[in-house]
C-alpha cells in the first residue's frame, strides 16, 4: 500500500497503521477514507495529500 503525505504539514498517512485515535482502523486504504476526511494534524483536506511509494 502506498503512503500519502499532507502537502501542508508533512503528515504521512500510512494505511497499514491507520489513525486509530481518529477512528481509522489499520489497513484502511487512503481511497476508502471519506471525502470529508481531514489531516489529523493540520486539518488539511484529503485532496491536499499526495501519494508516495
Amino acid at each position: 500500500m502506498s503512503k500519502f503525505v499532507c502537502d501542508l504539514c508533512g503528515y504521512v498517512y500510512d494505511p497499514s497503521a491507520g489513525v486509530p485515535d481518529k477512528g481509522v482502523a489499520a489497513g484502511t486504504d487512503f481511497q476508502a477514507l471519506p471525502a470529508d476526511w481531514k489531516c489529523p494534524l493540520c486539518e488539511g483536506k484529503k485532496d491536499q495529500f499526495y501519494e508516495v511509494k
